[in-house]
Order: C-alpha cells, then structure tokens, then sequence
C-alpha cells in the first residue's frame, strides 16, 4: 500500500472512532486514564528496552546531547508520565460543560457547550513521552488522534501506542481513536497534511523547521509554537541575591527545553556587581556564556568561565543546551526593546521589585507567558495544574501556552425553545 493510502486509512480509523467516542461517559475516560497509568508501570522494563533502541540508533546517526535527552524513557520519566495520567484522570471533565448561558427577550434559552475539537494530527520530534501525553489528552476530551513521531523514537512509540491500545480496548473504548503512523517515509507527514477531510487540527511539536514546513504544507489548521527563545530581565530593583537561583534553575534544571532561558538581561547599573556573581555561579554547572559587548569583559574576568562574544544570531538562538546569552541594557524600556526583537513569543520575564514596572512588562510584553520574579521553566501543562500538556501554542488564536484540556475543546450554541419562530 502506497504511504498516502496508508496514512488515510489511519485517519479514517480515527474519524470512526470519533463518532463514538465522543458518546462516552467522563467515568469511561478516566477509566482509561487509570488502565494507561497502570500498564505504563507494569511495562517499565520494556518500555526502557525500546528506548534503548532508539537511543543507540540515536548515538549511532550522530544525534547530539540535547536530542538524546529529549529521547531518553528511563524508570524516573516512565513514573512521572504514569503519575501526570493519574492526574489527569482527577481533573474535572470539560465536555458537556455549559456556559455563557442567557434567557433571551422572545422567551429562547441559549448556552454555550464543550464538545471536542475532532480528530488531532500531531507531529513530533524525538521525544517519545508526548505519544503518552497526547494519548491522555486527546481520550480525556473526546479527541482521537493520529500521531506521527519521528523515525529516532520509533520504538519508543511503538511500544508506548500499544500500550495505549490495550489500555483503550479493556475501557471498552474504540481502538481506532489513537492511530500512530508507523511509517518512517519523510512523505507520511506530507500526506497527513493534507487530510483535511478527516482531520481537524495539526499540532507540530519539534523545530522551527517541522513548525514551518507544517505551515507551509497543511490544507488543516496548524497551532504551532515550542519553539522558546526565552528572557529574564534583572531590574535594578530585583532582589539581587535571590535572582540568581530563579536564573540557574531557568537555564540549569533541565536545558534541553522549550522554556529553560536562553538570554539574561541586566540593568547596566547593577552589572559591574552582579553580573561575575552569576557567571560564577553558573559557571560551576558548566555553563558557556555569549555576551555582548558590554558584558563581556565582566564575564571574561571569571576564572574558568567559558566565555566567547555573542555573534549576530546567538541572540535569537533556543540554545537547548548549557549556553546562555548575556546583556546589559540601560533600563527597563531598553530591556522591553531586545525582548520585542528577539523573542519568540515563548516565555519571558523580568525580575524586580518595582511594582508598577512588573505591571508595565506584563502587559507590554506579548509572549504566551510571562513572569514576574519567577523561573520559565513553569511554561508547563503539568506544572501549571493541567496535568500535561499537547504542546505549546505562541499563537494568537484559539489556545495560548501550554494546550491541556479545554485547550483541545471547541463549543457549540445550543437553543432550547417552545416552538419559536422568528419574526
């Protein structure tokens, strides 16, 4: 069978089973939830066998540190998953979900109420634990969805989908609605693409380059984002001393991210002082540093510090590593400047303890998150009580931030009358 035939014989799989799931009870979802939970756990060692795979095909094809992270399933990741599943399942069911509700002038009751957005097309790259992450999301809301994972995590999602499925079958729910495209062929995704017949959204999880070819290509609707080029901005009124944990946990706890840092901006009248502090610090974590013009004999005179001069693109670079970019600006509004220019609409934020400023940057500041004294590394579905995440949309429309339950979820009018006409 040709791919394209291949590919829409999976989406119609799931556009079948979404006429019945979308029937089933909130209980019967999270039925589901709780069987995944469990067979994730009891799976464990065949799970991370399948990783394994992946990671040394990974090792061999010259993947770099950051992506090999990004695929890694080890016993830690496999519990986290299960336990945000768990979570899930505790959350409140959005469908059915009435609001907006009014009693108009000619006697007709209208409200609004949640129904699923239909069938999901989700593109990603390496990281195998958004096979599970959909899976959760998409049952939760009455989605089914069709994944195409890249060719590194192969194994990696075969096994987690057959999970999912034996997890689907023994909740008495179609098997249909979770299909994952086992293809390899670079023309699956093509042809996914183009389905607009029987899918109803594209989520692309991975880089600028998958996000801009989904863009491109798709005759369906694309959310798009994760990509973070991410700012913290070091007020002259920040908290100096404990600005410094709020940036090494940004860049350090886990760089390979959409929303660890990438550049920190700093008053220039605190620089002098604060900024060898912090390459200090960060230095002992292996951080390398790209700075700019002003900042770059400060970091210099740290002993042992990697540091080089920002070159023209660094500042609009995700690193997804132990780099970090450093700059010093002459205020705040300067600050704001850099951040509109460079920012990829991901996560940005200003540490200080001026008030009024903080309010400025949060309204100002356009990006899907933004903080006040605060890490990005919160940029996150579970982090931020959603229990997981589909992905991270910058866009404008629809959804914003991390997508989680109501994020996968439209709405229809419904009118209830006494045989009313209009006049």
């Amino acid at each position: 069978m040709k791919t394209a035939d291949s590919v829409r014989e999976l989406a119609e799989h799931a556009r079948l089973a979404y006429a019945s799931l979308k029937r089933s009870s909130g209980a019967q979802r999270d039925g589901f939830l709780a069987i995944l939970a469990t067979l994730l756990r009891e799976r464990e060692s065949a799970i991370v066998a399948a990783n394994e795979i992946d990671l040394h095909n990974g090792r061999r094809a010259g993947l770099n540190l950051a992506m090999l992270d990004r695929l890694t399933l080890n016993a830690a990741r496999i519990e986290a998953i299960a336990r945000d599943v768990e979570h899930i399942a505790t959350l409140p069911d959005p469908l059915g979900c009435h609001f907006d509700a009014r009693a108009l002038p000619n006697g007709l009751l209208a409200h609004k109420r949640r129904v699923p957005l239909g069938v999901l097309g989700v593109i990603y790259e390496s990281r195998p634990n958004v096979s599970i992450d959909v899976a959760a999301l998409a049952i939760k809301t009455g989605n089914t969805a069709v994944l195409r994972g890249g060719k590194e995590a192969i194994e990696s999602n075969r096994i987690l989908m057959n999970i999912a499925s034996a997890a689907l079958l023994a909740s008495d729910l179609p098997v249909g609605a979770l299909q994952l495209i086992d293809s390899t062929d670079r023309e699956a995704t093509l042809a996914l693409l183009q389905l607009d017949d029987l899918v109803d959204l594209i989520i692309p999880r991975g880089g600028a380059g998958l996000h801009a070819f989904c863009r491109r290509e798709s005759r369906i609707p694309v959310i798009t984002g994760g990509i973070g080029i991410c700012h913290l901005y070091v007020d002259i009124a920040a908290d100096l001393a404990r600005a410094i944990p709020v940036i090494r946990n940004a860049k350090v706890q886990r760089p390979t991210v959409c929303n660890a840092l990438d550049s920190v901006l700093v008053h220039r009248d605190i620089a002098a002082q604060w900024v060898p502090e912090l390459v200090a610090t960060l230095a002992a974590d292996r951080v390398e540093f790209r700075c700019d013009e002003r900042s770059l004999p400060l970091a210099k005179a740290v002993v042992g510090a990697s540091v080089t001069a920002a070159g023209a693109d660094d500042f609009d670079t995700e690193w997804l590593s132990l780099v970090l970019g450093i700059a010093i600006v002459d205020d705040a509004q300067a600050a704001m400047r850099h951040i509109e220019k460079h920012s990829s609409g991901h996560s940005d934020g200003i540490l200080t303890e001026n008030a009024p400023l903080a309010e400025e940057f949060l309204v100002r500041i356009d990006s899907a998150a933004v903080y006040w004294n605060a890490s990005t590394r919160f940029t996150d579905g579970a982090e931020l009580g959603l229990g997981a995440e589909v992905a991270v949309s910058t866009q404008r429309l629809h959804a914003r931030g991390p997508m989680g339950l109501v994020e996968l979820t439209s709405y229809k009018w419904v009118v209830e009358g006494n045989y009313h006409v209009r006049t």
